[in-house]
C-alpha cells in the first residue's frame, strides 16, 4: 500500500521541477523609494544600494546550485548505503526506527525526500532574497550527511 504514496511523492516532486527551472533572472532592481531629504540620504547611496540588489539577485537553477544540490543528493547517497551496511553490521538505528530502515524502498523515499526538503528550504531562503542562507542550507546538509555517513562506516561491528 505504501508504494503508491511513493510513486505520488516522487510524482508531485518531478513534475513540480520544471516550474522551479522556469524561473528568470531579475534584471532591473526594484523600484526604491524616493529619499527623503530630512533623512539626510544622497543620490550616491541610493546608487550603491542598487549596485548591491543587483549583484545579489541571480537564478535559483544557477551553477552554484546545481553543484550544491547534486553534493546533497551525493551526502545522503552515501548516508543510505552507509545506514545499510551499518545495520547489516548489527547495530540499532537511532533517529529512524530499524523497521523504517530495513524497508529499503521506504527508506530510500526518506532519503529522497530529505533531499527535497533542502532544496525547497534553498528556494524559500532565495525567493526572500537570503541568498547566504541559501548556500548556507545545502553546505550544511552535505557536512551533516556525510559526516554521520563517515560515522557510520568507522564503528566496530557488533559481535
Amino acid at each position: 500500500m505504501r508504494l503508491p504514496l511513493c510513486f505520488a511523492v516522487v510524482f508531485i516532486f518531478a513534475a513540480s521541477a520544471p516550474n522551479l527551472r522556469s524561473q528568470e533572472l531579475i534584471t532591473s532592481p526594484p523600484p526604491l523609494i524616493k529619499p527623503n531629504a530630512l533623512m539626510g540620504t544622497t543620490a550616491s547611496s541610493d546608487s550603491a544600494t542598487v549596485a548591491a540588489s543587483s549583484r545579489d539577485e541571480h537564478r535559483f537553477w544557477d551553477r552554484k546550485n546545481d553543484w550544491l544540490f547534486a553534493g546533497v543528493a551525493a551526502g545522503r547517497t552515501l548516508d543510505y548505503f552507509s545506514t545499510l551496511n551499518f545495520r547489516r553490521r548489527g547495530h540499532q538505528e537511532v533517529f529512524l526506527t530499524n523497521d523504517i530502515v530495513d524497508n529499503h524502498a521506504g527508506f530510500a523515499v526518506i532519503e529522497a525526500a530529505s533531499t527535497g526538503a533542502s532544496v525547497g528550504a534553498s528556494y524559500i531562503f532565495h525567493h526572500y532574497r537570503h541568498h547566504k542562507l541559501e548556500r548556507w542550507t545545502s553546505i550544511v546538509h552535505i557536512g551533516l550527511a556525510t559526516s554521520g555517513a563517515v560515522r557510520n562506516y568507522s564503528l566496530k561491528t557488533v559481535h
